[in-house]
């Protein structure tokens, strides 16, 4: 079993910064990939980052990249989303996932946490 616990959502205006933490707890053979999901009302679940336990980062679109930073802590029991440049396109409930394999399919991730809203409005 893997435990995930979200934290650092809020509301910020167009510009503003926002870091996301994500604390693992539970088997590590189950969290070899580590993922940020998010969700905007009335849209499908998308990715937005994952690390691999090897260090391998993969954004999953072009309109994060430069914007997102995805990292882990040194015992890789944290994991990070630090978003800057936000926009109002990027609000949406974000979510960390663990899986032993990463790919972009929400269905493939078996751990969840309980998400955080990131609301970006002026």
């Amino acid at each position: 079993q893997v435990q995930l616990v979200e934290s650092g959502g809020g509301s910020v205006q167009p510009g503003g910064s926002l870091r996301l933490s994500c604390a693992a707890s539970g088997n590590p053979d189950s969290r070899y990939c580590m993922a940020w999901f998010r969700q905007a009302p009335g849209k499908e679940r998308e990715g937005v980052a994952r690390i691999y336990i090897n260090g391998d980062i993969t954004y999953a679109t072009n309109s994060v990249k430069g914007r997102f930073t995805i990292s882990q802590g040194n015992a890789k029991n944290t994991m990070y989303l630090q978003m800057n440049g936000l926009k109002p396109e990027d609000t949406a409930m974000y979510y960390c996932a663990a899986s032993s394999v990463c790919t972009w399919r929400p269905t493939s991730y078996p751990y969840w946490g309980q998400g955080t809203q990131v609301t970006v409005s002026s």
